[in-house]
This record gives C-alpha cells, structure tokens and sequence, in this order.
C-alpha cells in the first residue's frame, strides 16, 4: 500500500459504504491505526481481534497489521458470548476492536479475559462509548499519519490467525505468515488475470478466507475494491453493472442468489472476466449455467484455508467439466488410501498437499498440526480423485460420507441429482442414523420463489433417478432456508439436528 500511495496516489482504491479513498488518502489511514495501535503499548506479535461486520475498520487493521506486524486475529460476527470468550483466551489476544452493537455481549465476558486492559476495548460505530470502553474516533485522536517504524518483518513472522469456519467442529486457529500472505497476492493475481486496472467486488464476510483471495492482489497490484457491507444480490448485480466490477468471488449459495434472483440477466454482468466460487462445491446445474450465459469466465476454486488450493481455470471449465481444477504453479497434490499409498488415476481417496502457502499450523495446538500435516503434507479430509491429465474431481468430505449397509455414499452424487428438480432452488444431503443400515441419505431443500413440492414427492422423484439404491433418499424436508456459517457455507450438522428435532412433521416425509 505505501507504493501505490507513493506511485498512484490518486488511484481509485477502496469503495466501502460511504466512503471513497485513494491509495494516498488509504495509506493514511491505515497509518493512523497503526500508530495508534503502537501507542497504546502493542508491539510485533501481540494479538489485535476484531469483531466487526465489513466496514472500514476492518480494512485498516488488515492494513495496519501488515505495517507493525502486530498479528489480527478477525472474528466472526455471528459469535455469541460463549464462543466470544472461548477464542479471545485462546488467540492471546491483548485488544479487541468491535462494533458498538456488540458491546452488551463483550460486557459479558470481559470479566473472564484478564489479558485485555480496560482500555483496549476498543468500539467502532459510535463517538461515544459506555463506560469501559474507548471509542475509535478517541482510539485515533491526535496520532500522526505519517509511516510507523519498520516492524522488521521476516517471512516467518506471523500475519493473521484465522479461526476455521467451524462446519465440522470446534473452530481453531490457523497461522498465516507475512509469507504465506505474499504468496496468496502474487499467486492468485496471475491466476484470476488481475491486472492494475482490475475492479474486484467482495460482498461476503471479510473475515472468511476466500476474501484474501481477492483482497490480497487488490493490495499488491493496486487496482480498486469495492466491498458491501452485506451480501445482498440485487445489490451486487446492480453494482457489477454500474462500476465495471471485473472480478468478484462468491460461495456457491450467493452464486445462486444472483442467477436465481429476478434482476439478473447475462447482460447486467457482462463486465465480469472472473465469477468465481468457493468455500463448497458448485453443484453442475449452476456451474453449466454460467458457462452458457457468461461463456469464459467462471472460476472455481477448491482450498483449505490451511494452505491447498487448486484452480479451474476459465479456459478450462468446459473442457474438465465438473472438475475443481488443478495445482496452481508451486503446488502438488498427492491422492492417498487410508495407509498413505499414491492412487492412479480416477480411484478415490484422501486429498492431500502442499504449497508455499501453507500454515505454520493450528496456534497453541500441535498435536491437531501434527495430524493434519504429515511430512510436510496437508490431509484435506476430503475424498476426491484425479484424472489422467492431473485434474482434481472433488467426491466429498469424508465427514460428510453416509456409511450405509457398509456401502460409503457421497451427499453430492444424490445432491446433483435432486438440483434438476424444476421447484429446487438449494440442496443439502446428510446422514441420518438407521437400525438397520446404520445410515440413510436425508435431502434438505430450498425451493425456488412460489414453488411447491411435497417432501414426500421429493423422496419418490429422487429415488427413480439416482443410480443406486444404497442412494434412495428415506425422507426429505422442506427448509425456508439452510443455516449457514459467516462463510455463507451450509452447515449440515445443524440440519441433523433439525430433522432430529422435527421428527415426522408436516414439512418433512
């Protein structure tokens, strides 16, 4: 940032509710927040949260964590009291920046972290905060805009620890470093295309991962970011088609929103050279979609944030249909059974890699590191198989597999399945415990505006149409909408629980 201020200060930057900056006017900012992080006593590697939906402030501290090497650990704003508490004591962290909507929650449990001063309570969102609290506006006042001392970073020094979305368990933290950083803005500005005069949208959560995959080449080309503070897709239509967004990377449940909602035609998004989706599969009714109406520009990319990524290029999306890509350059991938053996071609097993941007590992937790990173290799927990040209086909979670009658059977081969229904607008597939084959498949669904289908007609179309009968569905259930993480991903273990809960209601067969 501090070279674009320099070299194109008066380049359209950042585009965030109200507020338009330019390189030279951002890079002030974020050296304000900076300075005044310094001053209140924080040095390299003190740990800053953040609890706060996208706005500005959220920006500058990912900025003024790169100036000072102080570490930002970003929060989801979905966390309660509890899980609040659980990750302020087990990230360290010594300051926490919040929205002011959040303070009755923090006052809650700030008795319990001792390694937060009461002046470290820091709220965004209001010029005057209750007692206990200090204000952003007071947090800043009278600190110099000029650069900060040189943190004297090195590639190992540690840039963020990002809690995981927490689909399958209890989150924990995973540690990026500045390197690790540096390789996310050069790898995937070359392979999304970004060029300087890119204009990238981002209108999920900024603390979910997959923003970095766009936010990091905004910083190190310098192009223009335009960021909503909320998902919303007639926004995000309208917005493609007013500012020219070239580049914009969604999950597939927001991918859907925008093909599904009424506003959108081809036409309206024809400024785009990337779609992208991440964060869970796409599945190939949407994906052959896109290729029809936006012909070459869909990207998909498969990744852990634990540092394994590969990329469906655009040119490559109808060739490999259904494929999530290859490693990008610098990365391997390695497909294994369950003693460690290599598998060939088209069999299925554990997806495995590692790449310059890998994790240091899961903060204050090695035996999970060592775990999850055998000999340098990341285990995905994914099942999945290459093809004879290298191509990743991604089967499932292995914790997501149904074992039924001792048959393994994956949600997303019946999911695909149940998408073409005409009334389906979403899709979720989960195990549901049987007496007498263990499990059996269950199908959650959304259904399109006005649509009707009765769980029990669900259940009967389903089964006349998958391939085999370890796949029939032995219910269904009608959702006004999934729950989701602040990744915007599905979380099936809530909807276990919620079938559970409902046993043989109306909504369900």
């Amino acid at each position: 940032m501090p070279r674009h201020a320099r070299f194109r200060p008066d380049h359209p930057a950042l585009a965030i509710g109200n507020r338009r900056l330019s390189f030279m006017e951002l890079n002030a900012e974020v050296n304000r927040l900076a300075n005044a992080l310094l001053r209140a006593g924080l040095s390299k590697g003190d740990k800053v949260s953040t609890l706060l939906p996208n706005c500005l402030e959220q920006v500058l501290m990912y900025g003024a964590a790169a100036r000072t090497g102080i570490v930002i650990v970003p929060c989801s704003p979905l966390l309660q009291a509890g899980g609040l508490e659980s990750l302020m004591r087990d990230s360290d962290t010594v300051l926490l920046l919040a929205d002011a909507g959040f303070a009755d929650t923090i006052a809650a449990v700030r008795a319990a972290l001792p390694a937060i001063a009461d002046d470290r309570y820091v709220l965004v969102g209001t010029n005057a905060a209750p007692s206990g609290f200090v204000s952003f506006s007071d947090f800043i006042a009278g600190v110099d805009d000029g650069d900060p001392p040189d943190a004297g970073l090195g590639d190992d020094d540690v840039f963020n620890i990002m809690y995981s979305s927490g689909t399958t368990g209890a989150p924990k933290g995973i540690v990026h470093s500045h390197y690790v950083r540096s390789n996310y803005a050069t790898m995937f500005a070359s392979a999304f295309r970004m060029t300087p005069e890119s204009v990238a949208l981002h209108a999920g959560s900024m603390v979910f991962n997959g923003a970095m995959l766009s936010f990091l080449p905004w910083l190190y080309l310098g192009c223009s970011y335009i960021v909503h503070e909320a998902f919303d897709a007639a926004r995000v239509i309208a917005e493609i088609e007013g500012s020219g967004v070239t580049h914009i990377v969604l999950v597939p449940s927001q991918v859907m929103a925008v093909l599904n909602h009424p506003d959108y035609s081809p036409e309206r998004l024809g400024s785009l050279e990337m779609i992208q989706s991440v964060g869970a599969p796409l599945l190939m009714e949407y994906k052959k979609r896109l290729n029809e109406e936006l012909p070459g520009r869909f990207y998909e990319l498969y990744g852990l944030t634990e540092g394994f990524m590969t990329v469906l290029d655009k040119n490559d999306s109808m060739r490999k249909e259904g494929s999530v890509g290859a490693p990008p350059p610098f990365v391997e991938m390695r497909i294994l059974d369950p003693d460690g053996n290599d598998l060939g071609p088209g069999e299925v097993g554990e997806i495995c890699g590692r790449s310059p941007m890998l994790m240091a590992g899961y903060y204050n937790r090695p035996e999970q590191t060592a775990e999850a990173i055998v000999d340098g290799w990341l285990h995905s927990g994914d099942a999945g198989y290459a093809d004879e040209d290298g191509y990743l086909y991604l089967v499932d979670r292995l914790k997501d597999m149904i074992i039924s009658g001792g048959v393994n059977v994956y949600p997303k081969d019946i999911e695909e399945i149940i998408v073409q229904h005409p009334a389906v607008a979403e899709v979720a597939v989960f195990g549901a415990p049987d007496p007498k084959w263990g499990e059996t498949p269950i199908a959650a669904v959304v259904l399109h505006p006005g649509g009707e289908l009765a769980p029990d007609d669900l259940v009967t179309w389903t089964n006349q149409r998958v391939a085999a009968k370890f796949q029939r569905l032995s219910a269904a259930m009608v959702m006004d909408e999934f729950p989701r993480n602040i990744a915007g991903k599905t979380l099936k273990r809530e909807m276990r629980d919620d079938y559970a809960a409902r046993g043989k209601g109306k909504d369900q067969a």
